[in-house]
């Protein structure tokens, strides 16, 4: 696999919700005897299959994935959590001899694999998040970031006002370390050779076909897996909950919210994360290939990815 002297290879494959990552990287990881490690923070729950586009049971039989179905819907692993399992689900592919495909679209997974983010080892405390969340309600998600501003101002650059969860999250680092969560976010580069592989649509392209994977989704069931998790206890306040489609059609079974307008929020919460992903690959693009989906032969990656194992 390895080139002698050279460090192991990890081939990552990531883009925009609908993109068309799965089929890509069960093509590749078949052609190279690979095995995919999963990058998506909403597949890692059971229970959510239909909406999160998890590979399917023949295409996980096909294909050895990793971190699929790791946590229930009532769980929340932390990203220092995901990282560890990261790190050892590709220390165990490269040590049987296969190539690791790192597979999805959570720009923070993946980085924090690839870019060796030191993530800070702090627990949650309810209480105190629960305080600063009441005080962003009070007064304003402008005036929680202020006071991130006063305390963290490189961690306050890089976060959102509006993203009020990680905004609290680094607050409540510094609140209980003493220390910004900025230096305790330092990079070290794990001990790999990346191969990037990024796959892009214009948004005009890419739209109507996210439109068109919510309604095959609905088709193939959606709304009675949202049912059924909503059944055994999995409530809308849960941060897994809250992925979209699930909090769309829960508000449409307990709140009485109509179907359509379900549909039609979900669809447009779905353009609005794209919109988000595209962001942060292009904050985090260290030499991405990218490959236009449009027409894509599988030659393309497939020249790439021997090239770069071979090293020619």
């Amino acid at each position: 696999m390895p080139l002698a002297g050279k460090l192991p290879p990890l081939v990552v494959i990531l883009g925009a919700t609908a993109t068309g990552k799965t089929g890509l990287s069960l093509e590749l990881a078949d052609i190279f005897g690979g095995e995919i490690v999963n990058a998506d923070s909403r597949q890692i729950y059971r229970g959510m299959d239909i909406g999160t586009a998890k590979a399917t049971p023949a295409q996980q039989q096909r294909i050895p994935h990793h971190l699929l179905d790791i946590a229930t819907p009532a769980e929340n692993p932390g990203l220092a959590e995901y990282q560890t399992l990261a790190y050892q689900a590709i220390e165990a592919i490269h040590a049987r001899g296969r190539l690791p495909f790192l597979v999805g679209g959570t720009g923070q997974y993946l980085t924090a694999v690839t870019e060796g983010w030191s993530i800070p080892q702090v627990p949650p405390n309810p209480d105190l998040r629960a305080h600063l969340e009441e005080y962003a309600r009070m007064y304003g998600n402008q005036a929680l970031h202020d006071w991130l501003i006063q305390m963290d101002p490189p961690a306050a650059a890089t976060i959102h006002p509006n993203n009020v969860r990680r905004v609290v999250r680094a607050l409540e680092v510094y609140l209980e370390t003493g220390t910004p969560i900025s230096e305790l976010q330092q990079r070290r580069p794990p001990p790999y050779r990346i191969l990037t592989i990024g796959l892009h649509l214009r948004r005009e392209l890419l739209y109507p076909r996210a439109d068109q994977r919510v309604d095959e989704m609905l088709a193939a069931g959606f709304l009675a897996e949202v049912r059924r998790l909503l059944m055994e206890g999995y409530t809308p306040e849960l941060p897994a909950m809250h992925t979209l489609g699930y909090a769309e059609l829960g508000a449409h079974l307990l709140d009485g919210l109509p179907l359509a307008e379900a549909i039609q929020r979900t669809k447009y919460h779905t353009h609005d994360f794209i919109r988000r992903q595209e962001v942060w690959f292009r904050g985090h693009d260290h030499g991405i290939l990218w490959h236009n989906v449009e027409g894509l032969n599988i030659a393309e990656p497939v020249t790439s990815i021997r090239a770069w194992l071979t090293g020619d």
